[in-house]
């Protein structure tokens, strides 16, 4: 006779099954109390990609060296390189409650609370930027120095790996950006600890208050340059809606949130 399995069920063994692992794994009684007493989330890859695509090793040693910090981060539990337990490598760490918002425009909130939460990620950038990466134990995590040079010349090779004809405007644009990187800005003395994907979306805040509770998505982070950061934060303010959370188009005086001058200018006081 065959017995059919929900959804439901095949989730639950699932659970039951990683749970034994991880205790298997950790056997202490952190893990075990972790457990007990809160959700724990399970980080990894996602079906094939490419090796660079999601290194979770470097996603937990950033994130358990910036737990020795002010940054909020969530709290990471273990990291185990092997496949199989989930059939990838994976990390586990805290659950962290709080507010995720995936609309720029942050519909439902006041403009008081709205103006509130942008400066609060100017704030929180500023903070990540002054972070001590070497005395966090941050030392080889990144190459220090020519980060724009080298970033600029990896992204030209992967665009003209990428098509069968050259894009006129693209060759521009990729003779133009290496001849207007500002002066001294490959210069490593600048080198900072950079997120890589700093957006809205990739940051927890607090549950009844617009402050940031937990910083996620800490895959692309390494040593780079904090203007690099900084300019791909306000990317949103140059794009339009529907398009990587861009806000161009929006009344932003009406609803309260800070415009793109007043943002770096919050993130300069901080920095």
């Amino acid at each position: 006779m065959h017995t059919s399995t929900t959804p439901s069920d095949r989730m639950t063994l699932l659970d039951q099954q990683i749970t034994q692992a991880l205790t298997a794994l950790a056997g202490s009684a952190r893990l075990m109390e972790r457990m007990a007493q809160y959700s724990l989330g399970l980080i990894g890859t996602q079906g094939d990609v490419l090796p660079s695509a999601h290194a979770v090793d470097r996603e937990y040693r950033v994130m358990q060296a910036l737990a020795r910090t002010d940054l909020p981060v969530p709290p990471t539990v273990l990291y185990h390189a092997g496949s199989e337990v989930v059939g990838t490598p994976f990390y586990v760490m805290d659950r962290v409650e709080g507010r995720v918002f995936a609309d720029s425009a942050l519909p439902g909130m006041a403009p008081t609370e709205r103006r509130a939460i942008y400066l609060a990620m100017a704030e929180t950038l500023a903070q990540l930027h002054r972070v001590d990466w070497r005395a966090a134990g941050l030392q080889g995590f990144g190459r220090e120095g020519a980060f724009f040079s080298r970033l600029l010349s990896r992204w030209t090779r992967q665009y003209r790996a990428s098509v069968n004809d050259p894009v006129p405007a693209m060759e521009r644009l990729a003779d133009w950006l290496p001849a207007h990187i500002p002066a001294g800005a490959d210069d490593g003395a600048t080198s900072c600890l950079t997120h890589g994907d700093f957006r809205l979306e990739n940051l927890m805040f607090h549950p009844q208050r617009p402050a940031v509770s937990a910083v996620l998505d800490w895959e692309l982070a390494t040593l780079g340059h904090p203007l690099c950061d900084l300019a791909y934060h306000c990317m949103a303010w140059h794009l339009p809606s529907g398009v990587l959370r861009g806000m161009a188009d929006q009344p932003l005086a009406a609803l309260g949130i800070p415009d793109e001058r007043g943002t770096i200018a919050r993130y300069c006081e901080q920095t």
